[in-house]
């Protein structure tokens, strides 16, 4: 019984796993930017300069732990309270979080690569 009941598992394990559809994604994009999330911890979760903020991507920390800082933040973090970004919008802005992308090399970029020709 155990072995057939393992697919299953497996299925939802990997069910619930999968990337946020694009328009969370988006929706957490626009509160990160909205919340200037950026200023501290780079447009693609790199850090910020100078150790403004700690590089967030990519291995973000489960949601808990992201929920937690947010709300009752360690250092200098500003404080959200539901009333600032509420739960949908925490979910979103995780959602984005998750599915940052990281930047190119600069030789894969063409206009970088045109300009030192």
């Amino acid at each position: 019984m155990t072995k057939m009941l393992a697919p299953l598992f497996l299925g939802l394990a990997c069910t619930a796993a999968s990337a946020a559809d694009p328009a969370t994604i988006q929706r957490g994009e626009s509160i990160y930017m909205q919340h200037q999330c950026y200023s501290c911890h780079g447009t693609q979760g790199q850090g910020g300069e100078r150790g403004a903020g700690p590089k967030i991507f990519p291995n973000p920390t489960p949601f808990v732990a992201f929920e937690l800082q947010l709300r009752t933040p360690r250092n200098v973090m500003p404080r959200y309270a539901v009333q600032n970004i509420n739960e949908a919008q925490l979910k979103d802005l995780y959602a984005f979080v998750e599915n940052m992308r990281t930047s190119p090399a600069v030789a894969q970029i063409p206009l970088i690569q045109n300009a030192m020709r």
